[in-house]
């Protein structure tokens, strides 16, 4: 089994003490770092699957928006929100930031059908609302969900800054024990 490294943390400046490698403190996560942007954010219709200690733990940071844009669209009959990896395409996407064990980045492996229907890449966030760990404009890298398997229509069609399975867009999503 291939272990992925864990993305890079956020740096924060620091007083200069004596060398210039001490300029700048680097804080490393100790557990990986995941964004959700779709059905797993709270509200949404997975979200219960984060709070499950079954799954494994998974802790709210911050929400956040990609420093770079992506297409998130909604598609399938089941209307399942994606984010496809074509980056400086679509809009900067808005969602959170969590941080997790081993176990509930195993199961979101498996949740998110990791390789076949989503790849765990890593991704550039700028932060919105955080705390100190994470202070609101510093920029971070975390493990994301997006997919490189999509139809060729997809990227031209309606992309989404934030998803939200209850909003206008008439486009709710199908609970995976409601399809056939």
């Amino acid at each position: 089994m291939c272990k992925q490294s864990f993305p890079s943390a956020v740096i924060k400046p620091q007083k200069p003490r004596t060398a210039l490698s001490n300029f700048f403190k680097v804080s490393l996560p100790l557990m990986p770092r995941v964004f959700v942007y779709g059905t797993l954010k709270r509200g949404q219709p997975n979200h219960y699957r984060m709070l499950d200690a079954t799954n494994g733990k998974a802790e709210f940071l911050a929400t956040a928006l990609t420093t770079q844009r992506y297409p998130l669209v909604i598609a399938t009959e089941y209307n399942i929100p994606f984010l496809l990896n074509l980056p400086g395409q679509g809009q900067r996407v808005r969602g959170e930031i969590y941080e997790v064990d081993e176990r509930m980045l195993a199961f979101l492996d498996a949740f998110e059908s990791v390789p076949s229907m989503y790849q765990r890449t890593v991704v550039d966030l700028e932060v919105e609302d955080g705390g100190a760990e994470l202070p609101p404009g510093s920029i971070t890298q975390v493990f994301v969900y997006s997919t490189t398997s999509y139809q060729p229509d997809w990227p031209s069609g309606r992309s989404f800054q934030s998803y939200d399975t209850h909003s206008d867009h008439g486009l709710p999503y199908v609970y995976r024990e409601a399809r056939d």
